[in-house]
């Protein structure tokens, strides 16, 4: 009988191809799963809980929050209204629109009133104002939502400045001594910001909307 003798590289190379063909997958290597298909994660207890695929964060269903309580509130306030409520609409479209419950009814014969986020202790917080039955203007007194163009409540004179450079008129406050009101208007737009300030020349609450209108500085009137 006839022995054969196996040369060391030809084993080695023998060795090599054996190794290669239980090699794991690239795939398989950067998830942490072993190369056999039929391995399960009750199986493997390295295996990750996670799915490999990016899964679209869940969208939350329509509540009465208030605006503010949520992230990205400074994109919220646009110079041509509010979310998706947009002014020039009626106050049933913008009742479409909105995420949450309104409340508010004009009085006897007024043609001027508010709709305001339900569950609001304070209505000056977030109010949008309705004349003649259209969406011109909203009103804000809260710490926590960003006007157009980066001003809020709490800044200086000196900010505000800073924010909307040569663009801002300043007159007295009819009712705050020393206070004064700080006129902004869209850049190339009809649309209108003030901030009302205190005697210390701090922002207090501002307004967005359309002339004449957002120039009220009793509300309604």
């Amino acid at each position: 009988m006839r022995v054969y003798r196996w040369s060391n590289a030809v084993s080695l190379a023998l060795v090599l191809a054996l190794t290669g063909c239980n090699a794991p997958s690239p795939g398989a290597a950067a998830s942490g799963v072993a190369g056999d298909s039929t391995s399960t994660d009750a199986a493997d207890p390295g295996a990750i809980d996670q799915p490999y695929e990016d899964v679209p964060p869940a969208t939350a269903p329509p509540g009465s929050a208030m605006p503010g309580q949520g992230a990205a509130t400074d994109s919220l306030a646009h110079w041509d209204g509010f979310g998706e409520a947009q002014f020039g609409m009626d106050d049933e479209q913008v009742k479409l629109v909105w995420p949450g419950e309104l409340v508010g009814t004009p009085a006897d014969h007024s043609q001027c009133y508010h709709l305001s986020p339900a569950g609001q202790s304070d209505i000056s917080r977030f109010a949008m104002m309705f004349e003649d039955g259209t969406f011109v203007r909203y009103s804000v007194s809260a710490d926590d939502l960003v006007a157009p163009g980066g001003g809020k409540r709490g800044m200086d004179t000196a900010r505000i400045d800073a924010l909307y450079p040569g663009r801002v008129t300043s007159s007295g406050h009819k009712y705050v001594p020393d206070g004064h009101y700080l006129r902004i208007t869209e850049d190339g737009g009809p649309h209108v910001l003030i901030f009302e300030t205190d005697g210390g020349g701090n922002v207090t609450e501002w307004r967005v909307g359309l002339p004449p209108q957002v120039d009220y500085v009793e509300g309604c009137s």
